[in-house]
């Protein structure tokens, strides 16, 4: 658009340098028609104004172009043609600026990134951080390159590393455009600061029971030393925190091990249904010590196969499994089994327990997320559902849930099934 309007206004500038000449022209015509006598010395005066015109015009172009030393005296206000080609071509987001710091070039990364922006217009008006603005007048003083960091929290929470490169002209020493060249560096952050959660969540799960441990030992050695009831106490809350520790201490070491192993084997088949059936074999005891009936629904027709991992899978019906009898057991029982529609198969575990509220539900994914609801803390470590979210991401699904207070929850997971002979 920019362009157009420059080469609009060229177009006037040279239509009004002609004008006078025109009028000229127009003038020695009307004489000559007027006035027969006068047609040769009209033509001759054409004659003489046109050589004069062109060699004025040639003398005032020559002058513009060459200065004394040799150098162009008027700068090219836009990037050429080659230099668009090449930033265009860039993936990044990339802009072309000028010395004023007005921009002369965007490509198209660079409008899907930050909207439509007008060429001409002062950078400042689009990006408004003194300190990008304070590395350019830096880099335009010393002409070298620089870098600057910008973070953005409107539309939307971004973070941008911003490479800014001079572009010189040839025949120029001081560069006439700098390159603004920007890298997302938004995931990497968000990483980062979930690197950084992490392990603050985890060495404030580990702190726990070891200062647990400590105060016990020192009441051991101390006030309880005599005191064999007390002791004993003491030696079985203690078997309990280190019990705890050394949960949290594998589920960290599970999670670390599935986030690495993010890709599944095409040609890796397991029943889904026997899978359900070893979970509900495996943990049938410890629902049974807490007074709950673990029912199969769907389970005892023909086998339903998946693409997955048989271990990992097993491992995420047991945590749906133990979370329904430990938090769901106030129903009584618990729904294990398989519907099937179609081509997907659904496996899900249900309790009838006191349900979850909505606000929680989003959440129970987290580490180390758990719903605070003013009853007795269970003993998990805060993992067990991060694991199942991740191992889901690995065979290509998600985890569902559905709930309602005072109708318990459901837990489920959509697999597409597969023929094992294709």
């Amino acid at each position: 658009m920019v362009d157009e309007t420059r080469s609009g206004g060229e177009t006037a500038r040279r239509f009004l340098r002609f004008l006078p000449a025109v009028v000229w022209l127009i003038g020695l015509g009307v004489l000559a028609l007027r006035v027969p006598e006068a047609r040769v010395g009209a033509l001759v005066f054409t004659l003489v104004g046109l050589v004069a015109h062109l060699l004025l015009r040639g003398a005032s172009r020559t002058q513009a172009v060459r200065s004394p030393g040799g150098r162009s005296r008027h700068a090219q206000p836009w990037p050429d043609g080659s230099v668009k080609s090449v930033v265009e071509a860039v993936r990044e987001p990339a802009l072309v600026i000028d010395r004023a710091q007005a921009l002369r070039f965007a490509n198209a990364a660079a409008h899907k990134a930050f909207g439509a922006m007008t060429l001409g217009d002062p950078i400042a008006m689009r990006f408004r951080a003194p300190e990008l603005l304070a590395a350019l007048e830096r880099a335009m003083e010393s002409g070298e390159a620089g870098a600057e960091e910008l973070i953005e929290r409107l539309p939307v929470d971004r973070s941008w590393g911003i490479d800014i490169l001079p572009l010189r002209m040839a025949g120029r020493e001081a560069p006439t455009f700098f390159l603004l060249l920007f890298r997302d560096h938004t995931q990497a952050r968000r990483l980062e600061r979930m690197r950084t959660d992490f392990v603050a969540n985890a060495s404030h799960e580990l702190r726990t029971p070891l200062a647990s441990l400590t105060g016990f030992i020192e009441t051991l050695k101390g006030p309880a030393r005599e005191d064999a009831a007390a002791r004993a106490r003491f030696l079985d809350i203690m078997q309990d925190q280190a019990r705890r520790m050394s949960r949290l201490i594998d589920d960290l070491l599970s999670l670390s091990r599935i986030e690495t192993r993010r890709r599944l084997r095409s040609d890796e088949t397991v029943d889904l249904a026997d899978i359900l059936r070893a979970v509900a074999q495996q943990l049938g005891p410890l629902a049974a010590e807490g007074g709950i009936a673990v029912e199969l629904a769907g389970l005892d027709g023909e086998a339903v196969f998946v693409n997955g991992d048989r271990d990992e899978l097993i491992q995420v019906f047991a945590n749906l499994l133990e979370n329904a009898c430990k938090y769901g057991g106030e129903g009584g029982r618990v729904v294990v089994g398989i519907r099937t529609e179609g081509d997907t198969a659904e496996a899900f575990v249900r309790d009838f327990g006191k349900g979850i509220a909505p606000q929680h539900v989003p959440r129970l994914t987290e580490r180390f997320y758990r719903v605070e609801d003013g009853a007795p803390a269970k003993s998990g470590t805060g993992l067990g559902l991060s694991i199942v979210r991740n191992v889901l991401i690995r065979h290509r699904t998600r985890l569902s849930i559905v709930s309602k207070p005072g109708e318990g929850a459901t837990f489920s997971v959509v697999f597409p099934a597969r023929n094992p002979e294709a």
